[in-house]
């Protein structure tokens, strides 16, 4: 039962919390919450960090469904690393323990093709599709729109370089990521549509691949598992390179298209880093710990009984990690809310933790790091062409981004 309910239904019973009370103390509201500034968090993310209310049961405002949200650091790094919150309530085991198994297979599997050595070998395809687009954005209009001409585009063309997609297909993929994975921002016909058209292509892609193997992911994903005599259903192929997509194209896009508003909203950080450029990559990890992620995240279902600050959270619960909120956690952090370009060390949990750690956290790391690089040598006098109170929130997206995120240079 959300805590607005609880509120109500104490007062209509005569009664009221005491003005000290947990319950008191914690927030209510629907979830996710609603910053007043579109790169600041919410404030009600520091009260449920605070003493007296530890894991809340709020309403989450996209269904109605009471959600157990999770907002300190050591309890959301629980939540991400510990098998009794499993993704799926489907990962459940007859005796009511998480065994994702199926999912782990998965992730052996893409970790012995989506390596530290493939990543590198990439970077420079990487490089020169971060080129490309900004080649793009030179010769159009200004004010330019940084997420439509780089953020979005730009990863989703790396994950089609990574599976050999051919480069004419790339727009394609970009259209078919965005319908799939961006929940409401398309018709259900136009999703539906879009789902077997991908479908129907990763599929022809998966049989050219089989005829005529490159130097891929999805090429080595094939002679690994045809090698070792358990070739794997066509199905399952293309559920695999539906994953990638979705892993790397709307998270690493979203972050993109929020950081560099962050850096240009105060001047002196990107100065600092075009005077600086050895401090891109703690400054990649910094970001990424900074970001505001207003999203409702994944969800995770609790297969059993599990104590947390205290307070048991009960089988069957449904639970929802704010990771943006433990990366900004006073016990966890010093000076959380300020922006520490050579902060470390700096163990935050953008890419998870555990057994459902991000896969290609190496991958999105050399992506984040390309595009500041790109964007500081060819674009120096980057500034955002409205003041940042004025960046609206992109709706319908699990992560959290901007509708349009306009620059001059």
């Amino acid at each position: 039962m959300a805590e607005a309910e609880v509120a109500g239904e104490t007062e209509a019973e005569g009664g009221r919390e005491a003005a000290g009370s947990p319950k008191a103390r914690c927030p209510l509201g629907d979830f996710p919450f609603v910053s007043e500034h579109p790169l600041e968090p919410p404030k009600e993310w520091a009260a449920l960090r605070a003493e007296g209310c530890p894991v809340p049961e709020l309403t989450l405002r996209s269904s109605g469904e009471p959600v157990r949200v999770l907002t300190r650091y050591a309890d959301v790094h629980t939540m991400l690393s510990d098998p009794r919150f499993p993704r799926d309530r489907s990962e459940a085991g007859p005796d009511g323990t998480g065994t994702g198994e199926r999912h782990q297979r998965w992730r052996r599997l893409v970790a012995q093709t989506l390596t530290a050595k493939r990543v590198a070998a990439l970077r420079p395809r990487i490089v020169a599709i971060a080129h490309d687009l900004v080649d793009t954005m030179e010769a159009g209009p200004k004010p330019a729109d940084l997420w439509a001409g780089f953020a979005y585009p730009f990863p989703v063309r790396v994950v089609g370089a990574l599976l050999g997609v051919p480069e004419q297909d790339w727009d394609r993929f970009s259209y078919w990521s965005g319908a799939l994975f961006s929940q409401d921002r398309y018709g259900e016909q136009e999703t539906r549509t879009a789902r077997h058209d991908l479908a129907t292509y990763l599929a022809e892609h998966l049989a050219r691949k089989r005829r005529e193997p490159g130097d891929d992911l999805l090429s080595k994903l094939i002679e690994i598992t045809d090698a070792a005599d358990r070739r794997l259903p066509e199905a399952v192929f293309v559920q695999i390179m539906q994953g990638l997509m979705h892993a790397g194209h709307e998270t690493t896009s979203s972050v993109i298209g929020k950081l560099v508003p962050v850096l240009l909203d105060d001047r002196s950080r990107w100065q600092r880093l075009l005077d600086d450029r050895s401090l891109i990559r703690p400054a990649v990890e910094e970001l990424l710990r900074f970001d505001v992620n207003r999203g409702p995240g994944m969800p995770r279902y609790l297969t059993d009984d599990i104590e947390l600050d205290g307070e048991v959270i009960p089988k069957g619960s449904t639970t929802l990690s704010v990771v943006a909120s433990a990366n900004r956690d006073e016990r966890m952090f010093s000076d959380p809310d300020e922006l520490d370009l050579t902060r470390s060390p700096n163990r935050h949990l953008a890419f998870g933790a555990g057994a459902h750690s991000c896969i290609g956290q190496a991958l999105a790391r050399t992506e984040l790091q390309v595009a500041l690089e790109i964007l500081l040598e060819r674009l120096p006098g980057l500034d955002l062409a409205v003041p940042s109170s004025e960046l609206a929130r992109r709706e319908g997206v699990l992560t959290d981004s901007f509708e349009q995120v306009p620059v001059v240079w």
